[in-house]
Parts: C-alpha cells; structure tokens; sequence
C-alpha cells in the first residue's frame, strides 16, 4: 500500500511506457517544432505547479536523447545556492564535451572567466547600491580616491571589457556547439526556476539570453508564469512592473502541456493507492450494503476536484491521505466514504473550514452553505445524490450536540408540513422539499442514524489506531 504518490520509473527504452497522462503526443509536437527550428529558440512550458511538468520534461528529455539529441538538464531550485548561474550552465555544457570540440569548451572557459572578471564588479557595486543605505561603504566600494574623471574614463573602458567579452564568449560557444556529435539543436532544459531565489531565477533568465542564446542551442523553460512574475516583481520592488511583458524578452514560444481529465485522473490514483484491497476485499463484499462503496469515493472525488480544479498534485495528495485514513475501519465497518472523502478534501484543501467543523463552531445553516459551495451548479453528470451526502453530513453534524441541546433537523411549518430548518441550496425542486426526505431517509437508518460526526474525524485525524 502506498502513501504517496511515487515518482514515475522512466524507462529508457520506452519513456512514455508509465505515463498515465497520455502525453507522449505532446513530447512528439514539440520535438517537431524543435527539428523545424534548428537555429534555437526558447520554449516555456507553461503549467501551474503540480501540474506534472517536471516529470513530463524529463520523459521528453529520455525521448529526445533516444532520437540522437544532445540534451541537457539543469534544475535550477537545486542550484541557487551558488551566487553566479554563469558557472552552473557552464557545468552542465561540459557534459557534451569529446575529443574534436574539448579544445573549443576550454576557449569558452577562458573567455567566461574574462565575463565573470568583467561583471562581478558591476555585480557587487549594485548589490551594494540596492540594499546598503551606508554612504561609506558605498564610497568605499567605488574607491573615491579617484577623480570623477578617472573614474568615468575607467567606467567606459569597462563597459567596452564586458560588450567585448560577451562577443566574444558567444562566438567561442558557437564553435563549440558547432562541433557536438549531432546536427540537431541542444536541448537545454532549465526546470524549477519559479521555485528557487528571485535574484537567481532573473539572473539565469538574463545571462541565458545575452551570454547563451546561439545558434544550436533551444532552450526549454519549465515554469509557472504567475509564480515567476511574482519572483520578477520582488527581484524589482514593484509591485506595478509588467512581468508578462519582461518574460516575453526571453520567451520566443509558451506551450501548456494539456491536463488530464478529472474522471481518468481519479480512476488512476484510485487504482494507483491500491482502494480495492478494502473495498473489493472478501470479508466486505460479503456485505451487499458496501458494494457501491468504490462507486461513491470516485464519483464525490470526480465532483469535488472537477469543481475545484485541482492540481494533480493536491489530487495526488487527497487521495493518498484518504488510503492511508480507510487503514483504519474494520472489514465491517461503515465508511461513508462520499462522506469521508469530502472531509479529507476540506481538511487539505479549506483547513480553517475543518478547524471549524471539528470545533463544532459553524452553525447547521452555514455548514449547509459551505457544502453546497464545493459542488458544481450541475450535478446531473454524476450520478451521485448530493443532498443525501449533505443529509449524512448535517444528521452526523448535529448528533455531536449533547441530546439535552440538540436541535431537530425539522419542524412543522404553518401548514403543518414538515419543512427543514435548514434551507439548501443543492435544492432545487422547492415543492418536494427533498432534504427534509433525505434526512428522514438518514435518521431511519437504525444502523448509522445516530453516529457521530467524530466517527469518521477520529480517523481523520489519525487519533485512532489502523487496523493493518
């Protein structure tokens, strides 16, 4: 039984073999558009995070390296703990190196060095600048001794170093790539650089284009453009600046890899977490009262995580820790489990929503709100009786109460009908008053009409013990 969800085995020979997203199509379209662009280009993959991208690039990587490319990785979360991305990329260049172009990599050592030489003072100059309010430090770093005429002379004279240095470090690395063992473009993936320190992430975007952008080399982004834009904005201390429009300075093309659907998403992970070795076991199927137990799990899953449009990773999640939850009922025992994956859902997804519930703080009318706020406007799709799950839910909610307090769900009105007293709003036929029939249907259960709402937190919470 699994806890969470593991990352993908890759397999050499056929990469896309354990994709259960189906994205082997999407790796073939983008290696054309590569192939049809040889000169180099950048290319954004563009998803939110939990999307799948890092797993995705690397599969992609493994196709192209079996298609006589020369690829290289670069994760670049795993590697802002060195100030200079400059000698990181360089790092990853060498990896290409052979007989027939060792020669022409150490010529673009030697002019990278000459760069770094030429940048790093500017570099520190207007750290300094940026972050230390001190006018003596500052002096001091700038060497004041010099007249203002010395200085501007030696300020142009560095800038002529710099201009001439990147000249002529592209041109070096040009040569290099030039003699690679292939006649296809380098693949040079940079992943994570949403994740890691903002002054890097820019910095690697910056020297990417002035020092790396050649002929023969395409680069591949693996980003979340919102979540960079944010890290844009902190690295510029305006909140105003437009980092979509920064980002386009460096991005030549943005794809978005497509997202699987929830039902097939859920169905996988449902499988994947192993749920029939309770639901399909023998001592449960005896019991014919449980056998539409799977079918409950994946249809609630498939409306709460359609509504929320949940990343695959919080997917992942929800479902792990509801395997690990199930561990904890007996082969006969109630498990509720519409019931029970909605509360795991809130508990990651909303957990001041289940602070509150596990307080018994939110009122029966505002517990009804939140409830029928999670679910689409249109439930006819999927089968599944919402305001019975929400009858289950308030009935269980309110059996908390201590019986001297404890509310009853309905009450006559006027007419002499019996009416809830909590209006829903997953109702939609007023006349027929279905609530009231569901919670009338729930409170005759004489096998779970009076169980409490801390059956299932209990277990939620890992309080009790698992039975395995």
């Amino acid at each position: 039984m699994r806890i969470k969800h593991s990352d993908i085995i890759i397999d050499k020979d056929n990469p896309f073999a354990n994709c259960e997203l189906d994205r082997e199509p999407c790796a073939k379209i983008l290696t054309d558009i590569v192939n049809s662009y040889k000169d180099g280009f950048v290319l954004a993959i563009n998803n939110e995070w939990g999307t799948g991208k890092t797993t995705f690039v690397k599969m992609w990587q493994q196709y192209l390296d079996n298609n006589d490319y020369n690829t290289l990785y670069f994760n670049a979360w795993e590697n802002d703990f060195d100030s200079n991305p400059l000698v990181a990329i360089m790092s990853e260049l060498k990896t290409l190196t052979n007989p027939s172009n060792d020669k022409f990599f150490k010529s673009v050592l030697q002019k990278g060095a000459m760069l770094s030489k030429n940048i790093l003072p500017a570099l520190l100059k207007a750290i300094a600048q940026k972050y230390i309010e001190t006018d003596t430090i500052i002096n001091a770093i700038e060497n004041t001794t010099k007249g203002v005429t010395e200085i501007l002379e030696e300020e142009i004279k560095e800038y002529t170093n710099k201009k001439q240095s990147v000249k002529e470090f592209r041109d070096e690395l040009e040569k290099f790539v030039a003699k690679t063992d292939s006649d296809k473009p380098i693949v040079f993936i940079i992943d994570e650089l949403d994740r890691c320190r903002p002054n890097y992430a820019v910095e690697v975007l910056e020297q990417m284009k002035h020092f790396f952008s050649v002929k023969g080399i395409v680069f591949v982004l693996s980003i979340d453009k919102i979540q960079l834009g944010h890290a844009i904005k902190g690295v510029y201390g305006n909140e105003n600046i437009n980092s979509e429009e920064y980002l386009r300075r460096f991005i030549d093309l943005e794809y978005s890899i497509p997202i699987p659907s929830i039902d097939n998403f859920c169905k996988y992970l449902y499988e994947y977490y192993s749920f029939d070795d309770f639901f399909a076991s023998k001592e449960r199927s005896q019991h014919s009262i449980f056998q539409p137990d799977r079918d409950y799990l994946l249809k609630m899953a498939t409306i709460l995580l359609s509504k929320a449009n949940a990343t695959l990773r919080q997917q992942e999640k929800i479902f792990g820790q509801t395997r690990l939850i199930i561990n904890a009922f007996a082969a006969n025992n109630y498990a509720f489990p519409h019931l029970l994956f909605v509360l795991v859902y809130i508990k990651i997804m909303k957990p001041n929503l289940y602070l509150r519930i596990e307080k018994n703080t939110i009122s029966l009318q505002d517990l009804s709100d939140e409830f029928s706020n999670l679910v689409p406007k249109d439930l006819s799709p999927y089968g599944l009786n919402m305001l019975y799950v929400e009858a289950v839910l308030l009935t269980f909610y309110n059996n908390q109460q201590d019986h001297s307090i404890r509310k009853g769900l309905t009450q006559k009105n006027e007419e002499g009908e019996t009416v809830s007293i909590v209006k829903s709003k997953l109702e939609v036929d007023t006349d027929r008053n279905s609530l009231v029939l569901c919670l009338d249907s729930v409170s005759r259960e004489w096998n779970y009409g009076e169980k409490k709402l801390s059956y299932l937190l209990n277990k939620i919470n890992l309080i009790e013990p698992l039975k395995v």
